[in-house]
């Protein structure tokens, strides 16, 4: 950088920040600033041409004034003139001055572009370098559309400084973060790569940068830098190499360089053999430069050296193939978890959570579990705490979930209020996925409620009852459990909500002992109902009911109950109705119609918890609940979006000993009128009306736990093939905001889907279940799709096995590419003979334009100055319509990220609005999408406005997202 003159040294301007500073007061500060910004005023509108030094030291002033927090409303043409100045300083102030106060919408951006445009230009190092910082400073959509093409050119051109290499490198990062659709790949990412043998700390570092943020969305661009990156880092962690030695960094080769290669390692799997090798041996390197003594007692250089090892040690988690590195990275972190660094405690614990996901460092991890546990004891800061509970969480298995719930279940009568309900949620996950004996399961969950009933949510205590009555073996114990928690003098609603259901079905398995008689039940019951909530009580009065069939030398009692003008005059009409109703049905129906009407609950569809779905909502995404899936993900050659969809864990987890895949495993029909009315799954529909009971739960209801009603959907089975694709439009809208689900079932087939898309690539797993015990032979499921949806949509498919045999299940993969824009979606079609009959069965698959999105981070500024650029009439879709279901905060929020856009908080000026941004990337061309949805709860109506630069794709995407709401 040019050295500043002694006439550089703005006198006037030092003078004017000396009068700032000694100003007394407010006021006399205010005085002061308005005396000098009407003396620049004057200077800039005055005769008298000012020269290059008064325009800067005056603009300099305009700066302060602003950094002061005072309003500048002019200087900006004067600022713009300095761009011009050939003297260093005086250019500085100018860009300096654009930087912080020049927005994009600024009349004066075409002259600052063009000021740019002569300076990169220019080839003066100097220059080039003021201006591609003011290109990142800025970083608006309009310098993105100017330079992106220009900046690419400069970074790979041979005769480029390397002080401009490294501004480049960083430039063009800010704009790819900012507006990635107007970077364009080129051949200079293959020759961008090559920047990472420069010999220059700054410009390799700051190309590592660059090219891990476009390997993550163009992976296959930049795949040879994977053996490069890896080169570079052996001859840094190399003793014996010289590279880049003048950079050491308190005894740390280069450890800013270092890090950063092995993040851009974990874009990728890993690498061919012969550079897997030379990888293994500069990580094995680095965990034995961890075990060596200090260099040096100060912190800078344990933050160097610890920088790096953590970096190798996630690289290490990441590619999960050396046993040997995995392990000897578990026991390193073991040494940590007792540093008397909390960060370094901390951060132990964190990436052991993912270590334990491992098959082959799971049980190294195990063995640190008495010193997780300490920590979860002892230590004093809340997050490092957080983390041991996680951790616990993440090592539980068969051999010490009892060990495991037990320390957290004592933890959690001193845990934070913050983190009590996740930990109920981890609990409640254990205790269910590990219960050998399901009496332990059982005593687990009530102590639960005892312990922190506060922070039970509906899904634990509604997963219970499911569990008791499924398993026959523990109906009487829960009984017999929840009747002698009830008799504590105060016992929270929720396990009254528990003992209620399990009472009201299994209490005449406990009312042979004199001790809890039917009457000792009913009055142990009715004496908490003063204490309950509208709902419990809705759910008590349904007890009652239960217990007029059950036990009818008490049915007199229970009708005095029902009579009494507490309950028929209720105030709430729910209560109202509900004891009116109860009291009317004892009284005139006979035994064996009271016995129908109210027998035992069937058994409820087997199907994953949806407490897994809770917890991932609440931690969000990357938990430790979605580490195997992550992992699968990333190993995949068509990844995943990134969106933070609510999607069950359980097709990654270890499933129940009762659970099964699709849920094929009917549940007994009986002659009730309480009957689920479908078989269920689980992959479960976060989004579906039924995935939370109503408040008001009534044992014998069918709402209770019921599934959708699949069945309905059924297809009219024929000999003569059918032309129509299948009605099942409601089940394929859910699908619009999910990936994973069940499309279709009947009686003989359940079809389901879990699906994955990355830019304009996509691949759908589809599982053919079969709920008979009869063979399906000939059994075919084929694509179809229009000419139109041809040219738009490339779908391969690989042939299933032709014979499915009963209860089995088929999984048949599609790959998907789209090449531009469609609006019809492609139907299935399975033919298949079942008993000799040729059943024909066809849906349409959820593959929506939607699907193809992905989320694009927005400032508020930016979002309304695009949304005004797409104003024309054909850009605009704009729909207003009647909500179809309850207008949910949170629900429309996990529905506008599912739809694929990101939802942009804080961006308008309503905070009762939505709104969101994306792109569509189809092979042929990207189209951006800016999306509001503006909710008016008194009239339960929404308006939904989307633009986008076509009008097809508006008008498309605005009936997909309507039908969500």
């Amino acid at each position: 950088m040019p050295a500043v003159s002694k006439g550089d040294g703005m006198r006037g301007l030092a003078v004017f920040i000396s009068d700032i500073r000694n100003c007394k007061s407010k006021e006399a500060e205010i005085k002061r600033i308005n005396k000098e910004l009407a003396n620049i005023r004057s200077k800039f509108k005055g005769d008298k041409a000012l020269d290059g030094y008064s325009k800067k030291k005056y603009v300099c002033k305009l700066l302060f004034i602003f950094l002061l927090g005072h309003d500048i409303d002019f200087g900006h043409m004067e600022a713009v003139n300095l761009l011009s100045s050939n003297k260093y300083t005086e250019k500085q102030i100018g860009y300096l001055f654009i930087s912080v106060l020049v927005n994009s919408n600024s009349e004066l951006i075409r002259l600052i572009n063009n000021a740019i445009k002569n300076d990169l230009a220019s080839r003066n190092p100097t220059f080039m370098g003021l201006a591609l910082h003011c290109i990142a400073n800025v970083g608006s959509r309009e310098m993105a559309e100017a330079f992106a093409g220009e900046i690419p050119k400069i970074l790979v051109a041979g005769d480029t400084m390397d002080s401009v290499k490294q501004s480049a490198a960083l430039c063009l990062l800010r704009l790819y973060r900012t507006s990635p659709d107007l970077v364009p790949m080129g051949d200079w990412t293959s020759r961008v790569v090559h920047l990472l043998n420069d010999q220059h700390l700054g410009v390799v570092t700051a190309a590592t940068s660059l090219i891990t943020t476009l390997a993550q969305k163009n992976p296959d661009e930049f795949k040879t830098s994977v053996s490069l990156a890896v080169s570079r880092l052996s001859r840094i962690v190399t003793s014996a190499s010289t590279d880049l030695q003048d950079y050491t960094y308190y005894f740390v080769p280069a450890p800013w360089l270092s890090v950063k290669l092995l993040r851009l390692l974990q874009c990728y799997p890993p690498p061919d053999p012969s550079a897997r090798g030379r990888l293994t041996e500069c990580l094995e390197t680095i965990l034995n430069k961890a075990q060596e003594p200090p260099k040096s007692k100060k912190v800078q250089h344990s933050n160097a050296k610890n920088a790096v090892l953590f970096e190798a040690i996630s690289l290490i988690i990441h590619h999960d193939s050396e046993p040997n590195l995995l392990v000897r990275a578990c026991n390193q972190l073991g040494q940590f978890l007792q540093h008397r660094e909390t960060n370094l405690r901390y951060l132990a614990l964190e990436s052991m959570c993912t270590l334990a996901s491992s098959e082959f460092s799971h049980e190294a991890v195990k063995t640190h579990i008495e010193t997780v546990i300490n920590a979860l004891k002892t230590e004093r800061d809340v997050s490092v705490r957080q983390r041991a509970v996680d951790l616990l969480y993440a090592m539980c298995d068969r051999s010490n979930a009892q060990q495991i719930v037990a320390e957290m279940l004592n933890y959690l009568e001193t845990a934070d209020y913050s983190i009590r309900e996740e930990i109920v949620l981890k609990v409640a996950i254990l205790a269910e996925k590990y219960a050998v004996d399901y009496t332990w399961y059982v005593d687990t969950i009530l102590n639960l409620i005892r312990i922190a009933g506060d922070y039970v949510s509906e899904e634990v205590w509604y997963r219970v009852i499911q569990i008791v009555i499924n398993r026959d073996d523990v109906q009487g114990y829960a009984a017999k459990t929840v009747f002698e928690a009830l008799q504590a003098p105060a016992c929270h609603e929720n396990l009254v909500k528990v003992g209620g259901y399990i009472l009201g079905e299994f209490g005449n398995l406990i009312a042979g002992d004199p001790r809890s008689s039917p009457l000792i039940q009913f009055n142990l019951l009715h004496s908490k109902f003063h204490l309950c909530s509208v709902p419990t009580r809705a759910l008590l009065l349904s007890t009652y009911i239960k217990f007029v069939n059950l036990f009818p030398e008490i049915k007199t009692t229970i009708q005095d109950v029902l009579r009494s003008d507490s309950q028929l005059k209720n105030a709430d009409v729910e209560l109202q109705q509900r004891a009116v109703e109860y009291l009317r049905l004892s009284t005139i129906a006979s035994t064996d119609i009271l016995a129908t009407v109210l027998e035992e609950m069937p058994p409820f569809p087997e199907r994953e918890s949806s407490i897994l779905a809770k917890l991932k909502k609440k931690k969000g995404p990357n938990t430790v609940t979605d580490l195997e899936e992550t992992k699968k993900e990333r190993n995949s050659d068509v990844n995943g979006s990134t969106e933070a969809t609510l999607v069950n864990a359980s097709t990654v987890s270890t499933p129940s000993p009762s659970a099964d895949l699709l849920g094929l495993g009917t549940a007994p029909t009986t002659n009730s009128v309480a009957a689920p009315a479908s078989s269920g799954s689980l992959l479960v529909d976060v989004f579906s009306d039924t995935s939370a009971a109503p408040a008001s739960l009534a044992p014998g209801s069918e709402d209770n736990f019921a599934s959708p009603d699949l069945s309905s959907n059924e297809q009219v089975v024929s000999e003569e093939p059918a032309d129509a694709v299948h009605d099942a439009d409601e089940l394929f809208h859910t699908f619009v905001c999910k990936n994973n689900g069940v499309l279709f079932e009947n009686q003989l087939l359940q079809i389901g889907l879990k699906s994955e898309f990355r830019q304009n690539l996509g691949r759908m797993f589809i599982f053919y279940g079969n709920k008979t015990s009869t063979q399906f032979l000939n059994f075919t499921p084929a694509l179809i799709c229009s000419d139109e949806l041809q040219a738009s949509l490339n779908l391969q498919t690989k042939p299933v096995d032709p014979t499915v045999e009963g209860g089995a299940q088929v999984q048949q993969i599609v790959n998907i590419e789209c090449i531009s824009d469609f609006m019809e979606a492609p139907a299935l079609n399975i033919q298949f003979r079942y008993g000799g009959t040729l059943q024909n069965i066809s849906v349409k698959l959820p593959i929506t334009l939607n699907k193809f999105f992905q989320p694009t981070e927005m400032a508020a500024q930016d979002f309304f100055q695009r949304w005004k650029q797409l104003s024309s009439p054909q850009q605009e879709v704009q729909n207003i319509f009647k909500a179809n279901h309850p207008m949910d905060t949170e629900i429309t929020k996990a529905k506008i990220i599912g739809f694929g856009t990101a939802l942009l908080e804080e961006v308008d000026p309503n905070p009762a609005n939505f709104v969101g941004a994306g792109i569509i990337h189809t092979k042929s061309f990207q189209i951006g999408c800016l999306m509001r949805l503006e909710p008016n709860l008194q009239a339960q109506m929404y308006r939904l406005t989307l633009r986008t630069s076509k009008e097809t794709v508006s008008r498309r995407l605005c009936e997909l997202l309507s039908e969500q709401f």
